[in-house]
């Protein structure tokens, strides 16, 4: 079978979910299908690394250490693929390929042009993923909302490819928003009638519509859309908004989304979803719930921390328990009276000083009062901070990256990245193996001693001072291969203590919880248990 394609495309304005949705739909269709997910992004960068959290959200890195867009966690989680950084093409990508061509002759002398150059090198670049990959669909996510100028060329390439692959293998989703107004209590077409409009006078005919609402659309809305846009009226599907979004692949299982694109691509791949129902079932209908205090500098926007909400959710899936998370922004902190309300503390990972030192009082506390804690990249380089200051007497211990002129420099910048200048090509990212020291509580949680995580950072534990923090009771659970560099560390005498110098919320899948996230909820969840014990006389 040749390869099929379905270009998804968003319209009204942008948030709508097209990732989700291609994702959700990409899981529906897995099930006897090789599926992968490009996403086209219109922006000039590159990639999104060099991208602030409230610029882009979270930044996701990949096994082969491409920065990409925060729908490749979608992706991931619901499909169940390894995604590779190909897979992620900005405009940035696309022009900075068409200049090296350009400077080596390719060209031929020929006058450069978006049109058929630019254009050319986007159909290219998917033909040559589906050549390398021979996947039976792909989806092609453009990013953005018709009639973004950033998103011209992708769509015209779009357009361009039902004469390069066929008509009848590759189908047209567009996802767009069916609005409510207060007070009126009807839902509107208008928006969607426009933006399908935009989507024509570019030359692309949508053979699916999914209308964002918060009901279900009414048959008579569906009639209308499906007038209007030229579609059949089992072809509008409602894109439901839901408090979880593993709830979508039900939804458009429910409105036969899987069925129409069978038909319409002649594949057939029908969804499994036993096991996915009872897991959604246990997020919806929790029978314990804990409070987790989530401590970093972007708590604004939580786009910035998606992969950490994911895998939270998909502990809640598992263990049948409701986690619920407050934001504290630690920047300017001065109250701490929050532990008296929460089960466990997380410090995720983050760059420059602003928040620092409001965290590493939180640290300490969680460490005294023996509260679950789990550190992520910088939250373990923090936790090695306070455990150096306050336990070690190494006043004034502090990594180089917050204070270059520390007496103690306990975390340091990398020797082999100190003189480099490209910022996008300056830390240590992807997946790098890790040894487990057996006997630790990170080797009984993740039942192995060699383990992959995948690393988005610049500085580590340094060595000098390995000996003196080793030797006041932090365990170096787990390191590079090499033994060289720390990447876990716990404190025997807590529940539940750990940090990682790598980001496991990257790898958490619903079928598959991050066994760190696991052990750290379950510990919150006995904390919860033995509290509840004390305050009803029971305990021990």
């Amino acid at each position: 079978m040749s390869t099929k394609y379905i270009i998804v495309t968003g319209g009204v304005l942008s948030g709508l979910g097209k990732g989700i949705a291609t994702a959700s739909i990409g899981h529906l269709l897995s099930s006897k299908l090789k599926v992968i997910p490009i996403k086209c992004d219109g922006y000039l960068n590159v990639d999104p690394g060099t991208m602030n959290p409230f610029e882009h959200g979270e930044v996701f890195v990949l096994d082969d250490g491409g920065e990409v867009d925060m729908d490749f966690g979608h992706y991931e989680r619901f499909l169940g693929v390894t995604c590779k950084s190909k897979w992620n093409l900005t405009m940035g990508k696309v022009f900075d390929m068409v200049r090296k061509k350009e400077r080596r002759g390719d060209y031929l002398g020929k006058t450069v042009q978006y049109i058929p150059h630019v254009t050319d090198m986007i159909k290219e670049h998917i033909f040559d993923i589906a050549h390398i990959e021979k996947p039976d669909l792909i989806f092609v996510e453009i990013g953005g909302t018709v009639g973004d100028i950033e998103n011209e060329l992708f769509l015209e390439s779009m357009r361009q490819m039902k004469k390069d692959v066929g008509r009848e293998n590759l189908l047209f989703i567009h996802l767009t928003y069916v609005p409510i107004p207060y007070g009126v209590n009807e839902q509107k077409s208008k928006p969607t009638q426009q933006s399908v409009n935009l989507l024509k006078q570019r030359g692309i005919f949508p053979d699916i519509i999914i209308g964002r609402c918060s009901q279900f659309l009414t048959q008579d809305i569906k009639r209308k859309i499906s007038n209007f846009c030229d579609v059949k009226p089992d072809a509008v599907i409602t894109g439901l908004d839901v408090d979880d979004i593993y709830e979508i692949p039900l939804i458009y299982e429910q409105e036969k989304l899987p069925e129409i694109i069978h038909k319409k691509l002649n594949i057939y791949s029908p969804p499994d979803l036993s096991k996915w129902k009872n897991l959604v079932e246990n997020i919806k209908q929790p029978t314990s719930h804990i409070t987790v205090a989530m401590c970093g500098k972007y708590t604004k926007l939580e786009d910035s921390y998606a992969s950490i909400i994911e895998s939270f959710n998909h502990c809640s899936a598992h263990l049948g328990c409701k986690i619920n998370l407050i934001w504290i922004e630690t920047s300017g902190l001065t109250d701490t009276s929050f532990f008296d309300n929460i089960d466990g503390v997380v410090i995720p990972g983050g760059f420059g000083s602003r928040g620092t030192e409001e965290k590493i009082t939180i640290i300490r506390q969680a460490r005294e009062k023996k509260v679950p804690f789990l550190g992520l990249c910088l939250g373990l380089q923090l936790a090695v901070i306070e455990f150096a200051r306050n336990v070690c007497n190494l006043k004034n211990a502090n990594s180089t990256e917050i204070d270059p002129n520390t007496p103690y420099p306990v975390i340091d910048i990398m020797p082999d990245q100190k003189n480099l200048e490209n910022k996008g090509g300056t830390m240590r990212l992807g997946a790098y193996p890790a040894l487990i020291q057996e006997g630790t509580l990170v080797h009984s949680l993740y039942g192995k001693s060699n383990i992959t995580e995948r690393h988005r950072h610049r500085y580590e534990v340094n060595p000098d001072y390995h000996s003196i923090i080793t030797e006041n009771g932090m365990v170096f659970s787990g390191s590079s291969i090499d033994g060289k560099l720390v990447e876990f560390i716990e404190l025997p005498d807590r529940d539940f203590f750990v940090a990682t110098q790598s980001h496991p919320e990257l790898k958490s899948r619903m079928d598959s919880p991050s066994p760190l996230f696991y052990g750290f909820v379950k510990a919150c969840m006995k904390g919860l248990e033995i509290e509840r014990d004390r305050r009803n006389g029971t305990g021990h």
